[in-house]
């Protein structure tokens, strides 16, 4: 019989009110769970849980908060291989990244939050003598800034990583002292639920968290619209991301938008044979993570002509050795993305981009499985910047490549787009590449590298969000500065 997962609201396992419906693995197309649909009801009395365990929450101490996220770490550490399954059968992950990029970050987040949770708080601030004057006689005002928490936070969370996205938003959130109602994606909220009874046997008190899933559009409405909700914290797409920071202005809600990304992947001509080699396996990375699921991914390349050709072949090649195929297979590289309409999604864009002018080199053809969402990851070269397929986030392992001739040319084509999430550039001359760094209008720019430092700021310019997270920013993303003055 299949595990029926109950909601998590007020630190009761509650029975949804409109039934439950199947979560499938993206590979076996099998049922790996009936998840819980909430009403819109339900989703509101989470948010009245929150708002109720807030008041004692926010005024734990640091030690305790940070107690209780290490203790969670622990119960998810303990139940790793479990925790790991559950994420490849929801997600579709192969098995490496379902291990050290999903559970493994996760996991990690929380301890990095309960170290978080003991970082200062509060600010001297220089003293202002005042001269005698309307406002009161002469005297020294000492100043102090005080990060205090936000309050209630709804984190809607991305189905492209269900361990790792979610713990970066409620172990910092939880750090500062907030409550959280979490609305995990509904292709894969199991691993969520997990993650909450992590907390509960941590001695999270009843409140702080809660979690509340569905298929239904009202369940994400309800979560951000609630009046005991004082912030939302969303990943996921531009389109989504605006509707729900429309509904935020009207309350004067705090967002924290993640959204799409088209990462630009300049790459110059200067690059010797390790270089380029170094820029084809950075760029590769879009298809293997995720299946290109992936915001942060380089798949809109911008090639310097002089070394244009070689890149495109080498890129081919690249292609050509990455196994696709069961995410469970030993060597597989490449697993399904998410749903079957989801694969239609991406293909479609494939077509649309042979019909644009764009030169199919790789790719293009569905994968012969029997079951399985999977698509060819899929390379198209001569393509111009007015193309949809160059403009708009695909969100699956599909790559395009655009000429381009100098510096300048190269910088406009970058910044000519709605997203500015991170960028890359890939240049043998050091200096060139930070200069044209600073110029790219994106939150983040990888020089050299497809790596992140997980201390600095993460978050877009344009479309790609507002607000940033990660390392200690995340701790101020979910906190409110508070001004405290007196007079010695």
């Amino acid at each position: 019989m299949t595990t029926e997962q109950r909601l998590f609201i007020g630190g009761e396992w509650v029975e949804p009110d409109a039934g439950h419906y199947e979560v499938v693995d993206p590979a076996s197309e099998t049922v790996v769970g009936l998840a819980p649909e909430a009403s819109r009801a339900q989703v509101h009395d989470a948010a009245r849980a929150a708002r109720g365990a807030f008041e004692t929450w926010s005024r734990t101490t640091p030690e305790e908060r940070s107690a209780i996220l290490d203790r969670a770490a622990d119960v998810m550490q303990r139940e790793f291989a479990a925790n790991a399954e559950l994420a490849q059968a929801e997600s579709g992950a192969t098995t490496g990244t379902a291990r050290g990029m999903q559970v493994g970050v996760g996991l990690a987040r929380f301890r990095r939050y309960a170290k978080g949770a003991l970082e200062p708080v509060e600010q001297g601030l220089p003293p202002q003598i005042n001269e005698a004057g309307p406002m009161g006689k002469a005297g020294v005002l000492g100043a102090l800034a005080v990060r205090q928490p936000v309050g209630v936070v709804t984190c809607i969370t991305s189905y492209n990583n269900p361990w790792a996205n979610p713990a970066g938003k409620v172990a910092p959130a939880l750090a500062m002292g907030n409550t959280v109602v979490v609305k995990p994606a509904p292709q894969d909220p199991l691993s969520v639920y997990r993650m909450a009874a992590a907390l509960e046997e941590a001695g999270a008190p009843a409140g702080v968290v809660n979690v509340v899933s569905g298929t239904s559009v009202e369940v994400g409405e309800a979560a951000v619209d609630s009046p005991d909700v004082d912030m939302v914290s969303f990943t996921g797409s531009t389109s989504v991301g605006q509707r729900i920071g429309e509904v935020c202005g009207r309350g004067m809600k705090r967002q924290l938008m993640e959204l799409g990304g088209k990462g630009a992947a300049l790459v110059f001509d200067d690059l010797d044979d390790a270089g380029l080699a170094n820029a084809v396996s950075g760029i590769g990375t879009t298809f293997a993570f995720y299946s290109g699921q992936i915001c942060t991914a380089p798949t809109r390349v911008l090639a310097q002509r002089g070394v244009y050709d070689k890149l495109v072949s080498k890129l081919k090649d690249y292609i050509g050795f990455m196994k696709v195929g069961d995410p469970r297979e030993r060597g597989t590289v490449v697993g399904p993305v998410i749903s079957a309409a989801h694969r239609d999604r991406v293909e479609s864009y494939v077509e649309l981009g042979r019909k644009e002018g764009a030169t199919l080199v790789a790719g293009g053809e569905r994968p012969a499985f029997d079951t399985g969402f999977y698509v060819a990851p899929t390379l198209l070269a001569d393509c111009t910047n007015d193309m949809r397929v160059v403009r708009e986030e695909i969100f699956g392992p599909v790559v395009v490549v655009v000429p381009f001739d100098d510096e300048e040319e190269g910088i406009a084509l970058a910044n000519d787009s709605d997203y500015g999430l991170i960028d890359y550039v890939w240049s043998g001359d050091v200096a060139r590449a930070f200069r044209v760094a600073r110029r790219l209008r994106a939150g983040g720019v990888g020089v050299n590298t497809v790596g992140r430092n997980m201390e600095a700021p993460f978050g877009g310019f344009k479309q790609s969000g507002v607000g940033r997270d990660v390392g200690s920013y995340a701790l101020h993303a979910y906190s409110e500065m508070q001004s405290i003055v007196w007079q010695g």
